[in-house]
């Protein structure tokens, strides 16, 4: 992981914020949407069914694993530190819940190397299916990211 991040001080509690919301925390593994074992904020890596989790244990999770998605990110964007802070905090959300080889091949991704940063706000909240069916929770999800990450253009 690089060593560069953003997700410290009023970032990282605005990215921890808006993705333990949207995740929810549930401190017993179980299976998602599409099936895939999942505890406290949505966490899938190493996880099995019956695992158990303090609050703890899942908000320690969740920050390695933002800094993870956050690093992969910004591997893969050309001036990731050029992007309003409200639209970085939506950003690492959409990686989060998305991945970062999905994140890395979007065409959110382009637009923001492209200096399109309302194209790729619009862009980014495509991302409402999960295992082929439009979901609700995720088109809600990508509003309210759609809406800060708006909020970062002057």
């Amino acid at each position: 992981m690089g060593r560069k991040t953003r997700l410290a001080g009023v970032v990282g509690a605005a990215a921890i914020a808006l993705v333990g919301s949207w995740e929810g925390l549930r401190l017993t593994a179980y299976r998602d949407v599409v099936g895939i074992p999942t505890v406290c904020y949505g966490e899938t890596r190493g996880v099995r069914l019956g695992d158990t989790y303090n609050k703890s244990d899942c908000d320690r999770m969740l920050l390695v694993s933002l800094k993870r998605h956050e690093a992969g990110m910004r591997r893969c964007l050309k001036r990731p530190d050029a992007l309003p802070a409200k639209s970085y905090v939506a950003f690492v959300s959409l990686t989060y819940n998305i991945g970062v080889g999905a994140f890395c091949r979007s065409t959110a991704r382009r637009r923001l190397d492209l200096g399109d940063l309302k194209g790729a706000c619009d862009a980014a909240a495509w991302f409402n299916k999960a295992g082929g069916r439009t979901l609700r929770g995720l088109i809600n999800r990508r509003r309210g990211e759609h809406r800060l990450c708006l909020e970062g253009l002057t």
